[in-house]
């Protein structure tokens, strides 16, 4: 009898707890292997573990009311799928599917944007490719300051986080292609990094940094990464900021600061 199979023989509890001790994906792979390790891989107690201790409570949060699903494993799914908006509608959240860590996404409304509330310079819309009510949209400015911050406890524990920025630009977006610095700050630790454009420049360097696409169709400027610690609190501080080149600028829509496990 191999190895796996002579797992397999042991009661469901016991399996159950065993699983649990894995890994999401691990937790998968395993309901192939036999009818018993199938039924443990679907029992509430596996994915009550690699749910949030406070998953409740956040759910409690939501905007909108969240779906009852008969089992924790649908839950977690449903969690890790698509996401949640919380609070004022100025938060979102889901669950990394891989790992059962939680991720958010500080919308516009939450983060603060220097001369946001001047309709000179910003305006608020709602487009349909956001998941948010409103996104500011920079009509026209000469530099831009855009910081935010978040309590360490709202975060999962033993975890290295990136945070972006995601945004898009419209159609006669102009002025972006200049260098920026972005800033995440945590703990009495500092990450800032040099050299960051929202959009490529004519004349590139080696050392220069840029967005990436998204698979929602948005794009996305890392920021920086820190590390969560059990029994961390205080906030995380991040910052993207482009101060020094004076121009004219146009046309960049912002949709928020995103906190992900690495």
């Amino acid at each position: 009898m191999n190895e796996a199979a002579s797992i397999s023989v042991l009661p469901e509890g016991c399996l159950s707890e065993i699983l649990s001790l894995t890994s999401p994906r691990d937790v998968c792979r395993a309901a192939s292997i036999s009818k018993g390790f199938n039924t443990a891989a679907d029992s509430d107690p596996v994915w009550e573990r690699f749910l949030p201790p406070d998953y409740r409570e956040i759910i409690g949060r939501a905007v909108s009311p969240v779906v009852v699903f008969g089992s924790k494993k649908q839950l977690y799914f449903s969690l890790s799928d698509s996401h949640i908006i919380l609070d004022h509608a100025y938060l979102s959240f889901h669950l990394d599917k891989e790992s059962g860590k939680k991720c958010y996404m500080l919308g516009a409304k939450e983060l603060s944007i220097a001369w946001q509330d001047e309709p000179r310079y910003w305006e608020w819309e709602h487009i349909t490719e956001s998941r948010f009510p409103e996104v500011c949209i920079l009509r026209e400015g000469y530099s831009l300051g855009i910081q935010g911050k978040i309590a360490a406890e709202m975060l999962s524990q033993k975890s290295t986080y990136v945070v972006f920025l995601v945004f898009q630009t419209t159609q006669d977006t102009r002025g972006l292609a200049v260098p920026a610095k972005t800033k995440v700050s945590y703990g009495g630790t500092e990450m800032e990094t040099e050299n960051v454009y929202l959009r490529r420049p004519q004349f590139q360097q080696e050392n220069y940094v840029f967005p990436c696409l998204r698979n929602d169709g948005w794009m996305e400027m890392k920021l920086g990464e820190f590390e969560c610690n059990e029994g961390d609190d205080g906030e995380v501080e991040m910052a993207f900021e482009e101060v020094t080149q004076r121009n004219w600028k146009s046309g960049l829509i912002v949709e928020g600061f995103e906190l992900r496990p690495k």
